[in-house]
């Protein structure tokens, strides 16, 4: 149900935009959440969206990414000033009731990924 795309190699200091694209009967009545698993690391959350349109971020993307709805079925995810230490998996997850949290159990359906790299 989630199909995440936008992935690729960058220098640091570059943008990147990463799109998670949402099948379902009710697309905008998911809050949708980006997570990120660097290699060796566990899965943290970045940022996320409710079905309000509230955003969240994590501390360490504060002021860099923005997260977005961009139609009835995608939500992007922005991201400038790119570090290495951004570089990892960015999954998009959803949860059914709406709401956003760094909990990545809560989520009940993911996409498959895509990769992010960050050259220094």
């Amino acid at each position: 149900q989630l199909q995440a795309s936008g992935g690729g190699l960058v220098q640091a200091g570059d943008s990147l935009r990463v799109s998670c694209v949402i099948s379902g009967r009710t697309p905008r009545g998911y809050g949708i959440g980006w997570f990120r698993q660097a290699p060796g690391k566990e899965r943290e959350f970045v940022a996320g969206i409710s079905r309000w349109m509230s955003p969240f971020y994590a501390e360490s993307v504060k002021g860099r990414f923005t997260i977005f709805r961009d139609n009835d079925v995608t939500v992007d995810l922005q991201m400038n000033n790119l570090k290495p230490g951004d570089t990892a998996v960015y999954y998009c997850a959803a949860d059914e009731e709406g709401v956003v949290t760094n909990d990545r159990r809560l989520y009940e359906y993911w996409g498959q990924g895509t990769l992010v790299t960050v050259s220094s």
